[in-house]
């Protein structure tokens, strides 16, 4: 297996609020583990909600004793549901604070995929699949027929998230697993990345013969030039099939 991360603050914003966490080897009970948050809200408030809840989810997921990777993180990331909606009431400062995660776990050729949020992961090879689903209001309009997808990328709510950590006590987790085949590369990313690059050419980048850190490399530069309008954070895997 291999990997590569990489977060930038793009071109207008005054701090980066995305967090990103790797692990290629073992960690408590979980083959490997990855990690992308999306931060909001005040001055450092969203930079810590993101920091805090992967640092959570990174020592739950160490010390739980469960042999099953959903349940390992699903529990992780409810626990850190949990302290952050505890750390913003008791600091005014941090009231407000939330943010996205996204979470993978790859075992062979079967990979697992925790979401809260619109941090995306894709598996990309002769094509690019969205694997996770957005917890948004554009998302939702989408589901149920008042918008086309076409319409959405430049809609003014387009930032507006339905769900995210730090929102309810009951934070509700989306779960996916899917067989990876061979040349597969998983990308995880903040919608910093997505926001600024159609799906399309982003397949093309991951799809170039260069290693995981030019591509990397070439995706953020490459959102950036197209307006930078957010944080951006990048995870991309290349993991170990089993043929």
């Amino acid at each position: 297996m291999r990997s590569f991360s990489l977060t930038d603050i793009g071109k207008r914003r005054q701090l980066n609020q995305d967090f990103v966490f790797t692990s290629e080897i073992p960690l408590g009970n979980l083959p490997n583990l990855f990690i992308v948050a999306d931060g909001m809200g005040g001055h450092k408030a969203g930079d810590f909600a993101s920091k805090y809840t992967v640092e959570t989810i990174v020592e739950e997921v160490v010390k739980s004793r469960d042999d099953n990777p959903v349940s390992i993180l699903k529990k992780a990331i409810q626990c850190a549901n949990t302290l952050v909606i505890r750390k913003a009431e008791e600091d005014a400062n941090m009231g407000g604070m939330g943010t996205t995660v996204v979470a993978c776990t790859c075992k062979g050729n079967e990979l697992c995929v925790a979401n809260v949020g619109d941090s995306r992961l894709y598996v990309i090879n002769q094509r690019i699949v969205q694997i996770t689903q957005d917890h948004s209001l554009v998302e939702e309009l989408i589901r149920i027929g008042s918008l086309d997808r076409e319409d959405a990328v430049n809609h003014p709510d387009k930032n507006i998230i339905t769900r995210a950590i730090g929102a309810t006590p009951n934070v509700k987790v989306d779960f996916f697993e899917v067989e990876l085949n061979e040349g597969d590369i998983v990308l995880m990313c903040s919608d910093g990345l997505t926001n600024m690059i159609p799906d399309e050419d982003i397949r093309k980048i991951i799809s170039k013969n260069t290693d995981l850190k030019e591509k990397a490399e070439e995706l953020i530069k490459t959102a950036n030039e197209n307006g930078g309008r957010d944080n951006i954070a990048v995870i991309l895997i290349e993991p170990d099939i089993l043929v």
